[in-house]
């Protein structure tokens, strides 16, 4: 016998090597070359121009949005999501993205289907400006069925000594300020499939909130990646704190950078509900609470600055192609509060409370 005769093809696996060492190439920044082949991957922080970096590093996954992409047959926008949810991590604590590494595992590898799914990486990575130096592809018959596949990425990050984010220096009084998402990107799809299987409708549908592409395309829109436009806003000086608004949306994810006795109070007017969220909920019958701790709901990144740099800090961010607006603002917090207030959210919304 033998391995192909197991179920791993190492000639599939050499193929695929040999097929996204271009892509890796095309994320090469300084300090990383980007390429592909050794046992180990190599940075130089001192190339990167850092003096006295302290390194921040991330990991994450897509989910279950994956179950989407293998149903609808389409692969080439999960890598960014992939990239995307690790990065938003690092930028929120004022990190520059480095290098990025992948994990692929599949019961069969499919070397088109795989490389599909580096493309989307490679692309995240350029997007985030940061190298794809290394990864792992794993064939594993009787742990995934033919078809199937997982990914798992790793992003390592720097920022120069004493100009990290964490929220301490947040008072009463500062401005929230919300970057607008591109849709759900990568998280509550376990929620977002059963509510497709409520409606009836298959991914190759056309999407009933937005004109000209299937549910499939419309649900795999990839997650934004606000690496650039929150490192010019923190350089600019305008930033106290960041938030990644991924799984547990505004009320799990605002206090994380909030210092004890202050709240975020969001108006509920300057958080409309997106096409897309709007169909979810009202499909699903989800209230206004439960969509705003499981998505984004339109908001991905939240940006907490002074009251006298909210207009310089919003052409910043604009100017990075960003929809920026304000949503609210840092308030005094009794004991026991909430640490995030939507007064109205539900009315706002038009769903139940």
């Amino acid at each position: 016998m033998s391995y192909k005769d197991a179920g791993v093809d190492i000639d599939a696996g050499n193929a695929l090597v040999q097929a996204i060492k271009p892509l890796a190439k095309s994320t090469t920044r300084s300090g990383a070359d980007a390429a592909l082949g050794g046992f180990g991957a190599l940075f130089d922080l001192k190339a990167a121009g850092f003096t006295d970096p302290v390194l921040i590093a991330a990991t994450d996954g897509v989910g279950t949005k994956l179950r989407v992409a293998i149903t609808a047959g389409r692969h080439e926008s999960v890598g960014i999501d992939l990239v995307a949810m690790s990065v938003n991590d690092l930028v929120v604590q004022g990190g520059e993205p480095l290098f990025f590494l992948d994990y692929y595992a599949t019961g069969r590898l499919e070397v088109t289907v795989a490389r599909d799914v580096v493309a989307g990486i490679a692309e995240g990575c350029r997007q985030a400006g940061c190298a794809l130096i290394g990864g792992e592809t794993a064939e594993m018959p009787g742990m995934y069925e033919d078809g199937d596949y997982d990914v798992a990425g790793f992003a390592v990050g720097a920022a120069e000594r004493g100009q990290l984010l964490d929220g301490t220096g947040v008072t009463e009084g500062d401005v929230v300020i919300g970057l607008a998402s591109s849709g759900i990107h990568s998280n509550g799809y376990s929620l977002v499939r059963r509510i497709v299987e409520r409606s009836g409708l298959g991914y190759d549908a056309p999407a009933p909130f937005v004109e000209g592409q299937s549910l499939g395309e419309a649900l795999l829109t990839p997650t934004r990646i606000y690496v650039k436009s929150c490192l010019a806003a923190v350089r600019a000086g305008h930033v106290k704190a960041l938030a990644h608004i991924t799984g547990g949306g505004f009320w799990e994810n605002i206090p994380r950078v909030l210092p004890e006795g202050l709240a975020a109070e969001l108006d509920a007017d300057a958080l409309p509900l997106p096409p897309v969220f709007r169909w979810l909920a009202e499909q699903g019958g989800v209230s206004a609470h439960e969509m705003a701790r499981t998505f984004n709901c339109g908001v991905g990144m939240v940006a907490v600055v002074p009251a006298a740099e909210a207009e310089a800090a919003l052409t910043v961010f604009r100017d990075h192609g960003e929809e920026a607006r304000v949503i609210g603002r840092m308030v005094a917090r009794d004991e026991g509060s909430d640490p995030v207030r939507i007064p109205g959210l539900a009315q706002a919304w038009g769903l139940s409370a």
